[in-house]
């Protein structure tokens, strides 16, 4: 192998959510998968837990491994049509919930909004050293815990690592049928090589799940191109 191999994820469901900046009672969520969430997939599948050694040693790890990811559009069959990714929101009423500063359930119950994607499919591309891709994709075929996208309703469709660790991004890209030609035609979001080659900062860098603790990651987003 190469000193760089690659791995696709396939990230399909019903629905699914990827809140980089959710907080409280509103849980929204971006257009695209973050690597703070696939990141947790990943020690969730190979059972560490939050805050442990083993966690952070993994981490450390893997914030040498580059992400991509790139919209796979769905096909209305009737219309023959692309579906667009669409933003639901649900609300959510929860009763006898405790402050810090107060230990007493309150009376009262708390909205919160929450937001899902709808009609989205993704494939994430990982680069990174073999040995650490094949660790992944094992632990995500065989699962130590339960794995979803993004939220514990959002259960996958299909297994998320259907495929092997490949030498090059050509190989990669073809286990999830593409190409360097169609993936212009996708939206995508990738890892910047440097922050000058970056168009935006996302909070998407995962330390330490346990006290909620995140690194700067810079991206950049790559419109689709249309004929």
């Amino acid at each position: 192998m190469s000193e760089q191999s690659f791995l696709t994820l396939l990230l399909d469901a019903p629905m699914m959510s990827w809140g980089v900046s959710s907080r409280f009672q509103r849980r929204t969520t971006e257009l695209h998968p973050s690597r703070s969430a696939i990141s947790g997939m990943i020690c969730a599948a190979m059972g560490l837990d939050k805050g442990s050694a083993e966690e952070s040693r993994l981490l450390q790890r893997m914030e040498a491994v580059r992400f991509s990811f790139y919209a796979i559009p769905r096909v209305d069959p009737l219309r023959e049509s692309e579906l667009p990714i669409r933003r639901v929101e649900d609300f959510h009423t929860v009763l006898g919930t405790r402050s810090a500063d107060n230990p007493r359930p309150k009376k009262d119950a708390v909205l919160s909004h929450r937001q899902y994607l709808a009609d989205a499919r993704f494939a994430a591309v990982l680069a990174g050293e073999e040995p650490l891709l094949a660790q992944i994709a094992a632990a995500l075929g065989d699962p130590v815990w339960g794995i979803w996208l993004g939220r514990k309703s959002c259960i996958p469709a299909q297994p998320l690592a259907p495929y092997a660790v490949r030498n090059t991004l050509a190989e990669a890209l073809a286990d999830a049928g593409l190409d360097a030609e169609s993936v212009i035609r996708l939206n995508s979001v990738r890892d910047a090589a440097t922050f000058p080659d970056g168009t935006d900062t996302v909070m998407d860098i995962p330390v330490n799940f346990s006290t909620r603790e995140f690194k700067p990651r810079r991206i950049v987003r790559v419109p689709a191109k249309r004929e």
